[in-house]
């Protein structure tokens, strides 16, 4: 997967690093890639590691603090010395403040191009939390979340794309997905599932009898949509011929909110590759709507883009300790 030169890997307590760890050495060997390992102290906001423990009475709070940042740092030094050992160019970072803030600050600052981070742990919940939703929303580059017994290799991937040729960022994420995931199953051995879900807006309601319209011309607006939807998914994967031996096309019609999950779980899905757009009335798989039903829903792990042109809500300031 020749794509990715300067990976951040989030491996702080709270993820599960050790899962992310193979797929972290595997991508910076193949791509002779760098690698940043940080961990993350949540201070609330704060920039002081100490303001956690000044309402401790009868403690230290600057000697609780550096206790604390000396524990980090020794962890991260200690997941450091496994890439280093296998001969990756690592440098280590211990960022302080809100968590996501704080690594897509850093993203920002450095121009990372990927970021790695295993699933956060919840106890009890299979699914993707608030702390991964906010990274996935808003970090300007791909995030991979990796949630998976199959890594460090995937075996069934599902790519979901809505292509567009009317609109210029949703055609070019489209692209991008599908090189993302042809190059992934590629290099995996993988086999993939290219997935577009459509259907008429408002077909119920418009076969409702109030509506007064007849069944053939709803049905004929239904075979115009699902001849559109087809046409633009075909002239996408005509592109990608060269993986017909590993690619499966599936045009479906449905919710895509209902679909996704049906399928992920059906088929045996590790991983997913979806993309991000952040825009209100936008048909597809992005996050705000169909593709954070979708996250609600699945356990696999996910690689997702964004649109070209996106920008992050976060600032490029930060709070973070070198090692």
């Amino acid at each position: 997967m020749q794509r990715f030169k300067n990976i951040l890997f989030v491996c702080d307590d709270q993820s599960a690093h050790e899962m992310a760890l193979d797929r972290v050495i595997w991508l910076a060997t193949a791509n002779d890639a760098a690698v940043t390992l940080v961990s993350t102290i949540d201070s609330g906001g704060a920039s002081d590691v100490s303001k956690l423990f000044s309402v401790i009475p009868g403690l230290g709070s600057q000697a609780l603090g550096e206790a604390v940042v000396a524990v980090h740092q020794a962890k991260l030094a200690d997941r450091a010395k496994m890439l280093r050992d296998k001969g990756i160019a690592v440098d280590t970072k211990l960022l302080i403040g809100t968590p996501f803030i704080e690594i897509i600050r850093h993203v920002l600052r450095n121009g990372h191009d990927l970021v790695v981070k295993g699933a956060h742990r919840v106890g009890g919940r299979r699914f993707f939390p608030g702390a991964d939703m906010h990274l996935l929303r808003k970090c300007p580059c791909p995030v991979w979340i990796i949630n998976s017994a199959a890594e460090p290799r995937a075996r069934r991937i599902l790519v979901a794309v809505d292509p567009d040729p009317n609109d210029a960022a949703r055609d070019g994420l489209n692209h991008a997905l599908m090189e993302m995931a042809t190059s992934l199953a590629r290099s995996d051995g993988a086999k993939l599932d290219v997935m577009t879900v459509w259907r008429l807006q408002e077909e119920a309601t418009l076969r409702h009898g109030i509506a007064d319209i007849s069944d053939q011309d709803i049905n004929r607006l239904v075979a115009k949509a699902q001849a559109s939807s087809k046409e633009r998914l075909q002239s996408l994967v005509s592109g990608f011929s060269a993986f017909e031996d590993i690619m499966r096309v599936l045009h479906i019609k449905g919710v895509a909110g209902d679909v996704i999950p049906e399928h992920v779980a059906a088929e045996g899905i590790d991983t997913i590759v979806m993309g991000t757009l952040t825009r209100t009335g936008v048909a597809g798989f992005f996050i705000g709507n169909t593709a954070e039903t979708v996250l609600n829903h699945v356990s696999c792990s996910v690689l997702t883009a964004k649109a070209s042109g996106f920008q992050s809500p976060v600032g490029a300031g930060s709070q973070e300790v070198s090692i």
